[in-house]
């Protein structure tokens, strides 16, 4: 800090449990800004002298948390239409003369939807709630296009309010509110809707808990989004994936909703994927401080993820776990063997199970995956718990060398042109292990000494 650092912070009461001085400083020494960022406990009655205090100081900008959202929006000299609409402000950007408000909730939500590859328009839609983050969530599934949404909540009335309001804003009739017992009366039978859980219900530490408990419902659902983001799995997303689809936490909208208000305080930086993806560990890590430790290598066959596991191990006194001898003592048969008689849906599935083993015994160790369990998204989420994912990244090259003519025991790898598969698979599955990593390590041209060495030091 020097006399040229700006100042940015969180206005609140309370404030002191707040992460956000945490992340946005992170942020300010990735992107290399002088920036400092800090916490304000505001009561209530002092929020204007707080906003009119901040801009003498000439403070660059603010975060705003409960309960001075709405309260706030009468001391800001311009309000961004996207505010405006929601009827709450987060976020302070100083301009000439005052601050200008703006709420990010609804862009969080859409870029954590993006990053995991949730489409809305033309989507049929369910929202469960009628708060302020359904506010938010309605406003964006209208906005950008969804055919229709069904806003299912206990109050019939405050339903319909809401959906009145987004419908007015946005000049289109597709919010149609539903009581929430009502469920059973969605029209059409198949497997129709993305449906986004806006409520608390499920939030720690009552988790075992969702606002509909029926198992029929979540047979209705192709995609689940639930903006509880402790746990990181709430018991709405384990329903949607028992039902057979598929589920994001609110981790990600917790992360944009703040990686966008400093880009908007900082107008040309960019927080990029690399630094979003160590602060979500971050967060991780400040939510789920129970979670595990270990060090969990995934990639590629013929990355190396044995060799590195057993030197980490041996360097850094842990065990070792490898997934697929943990599913053939699980099977009692080779992996080729399940495969064979089972097929590859039933592998992934005691994949899945071996998983959530590991999360109960509750251990650090060293964790080297199979190839092909960071496909299914339940994998890619628990990994995720027990620790911090490195993927060793390999080229084909190199892949083809490792494994030499010997692939009798790969089954994903069977076939005349070896090389020709390897490429196939790997041009798919590379970009699932970037999305599940924490950290990358180039592997190519290393030794197995390098690479362990690498590893512990960016996992400290």
């Amino acid at each position: 800090m020097n006399g040229k650092t700006r100042v940015c912070g969180v206005i609140g009461c309370p404030v002191e449990h707040s992460m956000s001085p945490q992340m946005h400083n992170f942020y300010a020494e990735r992107t290399g800004l002088n920036l400092a960022y800090v916490p304000f406990r505001v009561e209530p009655q002092a929020v204007g002298d707080a906003v009119k205090g901040a801009y003498a100081l000439n403070l660059l900008g603010l975060n705003v948390t409960v309960p001075h959202k709405q309260r706030v929006m009468e001391y800001l000299v311009e309000i961004d239409e996207d505010a405006r609409a929601i009827g709450a402000v987060n976020t302070l950007v100083r301009m000439e003369g005052g601050y200008k408000g703006y709420n990010t909730d609804a862009a969080g939500l859409k870029r954590a939807m993006d990053r995991a590859g949730i489409a809305i328009r033309g989507q049929r839609c369910l929202l469960l709630g009628a708060g302020g983050a359904a506010k938010a969530a309605a406003y964006l599934l209208a906005r950008e296009g969804a055919d229709e949404v069904f806003l299912l909540n206990r109050n019939l009335d405050r339903a319909a309010q809401l959906a009145g309001c987004v419908n007015g804003l946005t000049g289109r009739d597709v919010i149609r509110p539903m009581a929430l017992a009502d469920y059973g009366r969605l029209p059409g039978t198949g497997r129709d809707f993305l449906c986004i859980q806006s409520t608390s219900v499920g939030m720690h530490p009552d988790t075992d808990r969702a606002v509909i408990e029926d198992e029929a419902f979540y047979g209705r659902i192709h995609t689940g989004v639930d903006i509880v983001y402790t746990p990181s799995e709430t018991k709405f997303m384990r329903l949607v994936r028992a039902s057979g689809g598929s589920a994001v936490g609110g981790l990600d909208m917790l992360l944009y909703q703040g990686i966008i208000a400093y880009e908007l305080w900082n107008p040309g930086t960019v927080v990029d994927e690399e630094t979003a993806s160590i602060a979500r560990q971050m967060l991780l890590d400040q939510l789920e401080p129970g979670r595990g430790k270990s060090v969990v290598l995934i990639g590629f066959m013929g990355a190396g993820k044995t060799s590195v596991a057993d030197r980490y191990a041996a360097d850094y006194g842990l065990a070792v776990v490898d997934t697929d001898q943990r599913i053939e003592e699980m099977a009692g048969m080779p992996i080729k063997d399940i495969f064979a008689s089972q097929g590859e849906e039933a592998f992934r599935a005691l994949e899945t199970e071996m998983l959530r083993a590991l999360l109960k015994e509750n251990e650090t160790r060293v964790i080297s995956v199979g190839g092909g369990l960071p496909l299914r998204e339940e994998n890619r989420e628990l990994l995720k718990q027990l620790g911090t994912v490195v993927l060793l990244d390999v080229s084909v090259d190199t892949v083809l060398e490792r494994l030499g003519r010997d692939v009798s025991s790969r089954p994903m790898l069977r076939g005349d042109d070896v090389r020709a598969r390897v490429e196939e698979l790997m041009a798919f599955r590379r970009p699932v292990y970037r999305e599940t990593c924490h950290r990358m390590v180039d592997v190519n041209g290393r030794t197995v000494e390098e690479i362990a060495a690498e590893i512990h030091k960016i996992c400290q």
